[in-house]
């Protein structure tokens, strides 16, 4: 099913030109000091951020967070150094999803091969008999604009009582490329095919395994670090303010997984609703960062959240440490420094 088109909609061309014509360096709009990046990090109504290193810059891709009928495209961030960023409107639009027709979010990126992948969720489905789920897009570069990659959803079913939605995307160690996704407070991993069309049966036969652990409601993200596998997902309710980030250790990214405790939640001097975060870590720097939303204070609308940064600290034995969400946000970090 197509979307329906908005006549008051720029056209597709003009969506092109408005790209060109808007690469705006924007700084972060909260209260930072000079050279800090000041939450939150890019003016507008963003959540479910997802953060990586493409291409000599850091990348943020958001869901444009609105009411789930006007959700329906994404717009992506970039920068050179975490203080000022460049807004990439509208790297994918339900226009070109020829299955999607409302609620796109949560994306996921991954580089493959010359190409950009973005997974994403669409249609907020409610049961099997509803066409939505998981998608895929891709762009040969990471500013898009992403195209509908199968014609159909990856995932479209409701496996282990997991809403499809919510995806995460990661390469293993031995080169093996996993998804990790669901609502719903349950959450499976699969294996991916190497072109991603499909999945790869675990050695068992079953194709989607449940990984869920105590607590879990949604926004599962898998972090690799010395050896470890550090599984972390967004439990309470994402309207309220005690939306939060857990994480469970194991040895394997398919666990077994046992919760270790909460390291991002609400400081009501601060913000509330801090959750659906990703990681983000420039190759070769010692320092980790933790790109989440969280909502303003004094803010009820459900869709008024914004995405913000701060630092992520490990002990000495490797336990992540409770974050301190600021207004300052983190300080200058110029990439390939």
């Amino acid at each position: 099913m197509t979307s329906p088109k908005n006549p008051a909609s720029p056209s597709r061309a003009a969506q092109r030109l408005m790209f060109a014509l808007s690469l705006l360096l924007v700084p972060g709009q909260g209260v930072g000091q000079a050279g800090r990046a000041g939450n939150p990090i890019f003016p507008g109504w963003y959540a479910d951020p997802e953060a990586h290193v493409f291409a000599h810059r850091y990348w943020v891709y958001p869901t444009t967070s609105a009411p789930y009928d006007e959700q329906t495209y994404m717009d992506a961030f970039s920068s050179s150094d975490l203080v000022t960023w460049t807004k990439h409107p509208r790297i994918l639009d339900l226009e070109d999803v020829s299955w999607a027709r409302r609620a796109l979010w949560a994306p996921s990126v991954v580089e493959k091969d010359g190409w950009y992948y973005l997974f994403f969720s669409a249609n907020d489905i409610q049961s099997d008999d509803q066409v939505g789920g998981i998608g895929v897009a891709r762009s040969r570069t990471p500013d898009g604009p992403f195209e509908d990659y199968l014609g159909r959803p990856l995932i479209d079913r409701f496996h282990n009582g997991a809403q499809p939605i919510d995806p995460f995307v990661f390469q293993d160690q031995d080169g093996t490329w996993y998804i990790t996704y669901g609502g719903w407070r349950h959450c499976n991993i699969a294996r991916l095919k190497d072109d991603f069309t499909g999945f790869v049966p675990f050695d068992d036969g079953t194709t989607f395994r449940e990984i869920t652990p105590d607590g879990y409601v949604e926004g599962s993200f898998m972090l690799m670090k010395d050896g470890k596998y550090y599984f972390m997902w967004s439990e309470g309710g994402w309207t309220g303010p005690d939306y939060a980030v857990a994480y469970a250790v194991a040895s394997s990214p398919t666990g077994p997984f046992e919760r270790v405790g909460k390291i991002l939640q609400q400081d009501p001097a601060v913000a509330t609703g801090a959750g659906h975060h990703s990681v983000l870590h420039a190759p070769g720097s010692d320092k980790w960062y933790i790109v989440y939303h969280r909502r303003p204070l004094g803010e009820t609308d459900r869709n008024h959240r914004v995405v913000c940064i701060d630092e992520l600290r490990f002990s000495p034995d490797g336990r992540i440490l409770p974050v301190v969400i600021t207004k300052e946000g983190v300080a200058r970090d110029s990439i390939g420094r």
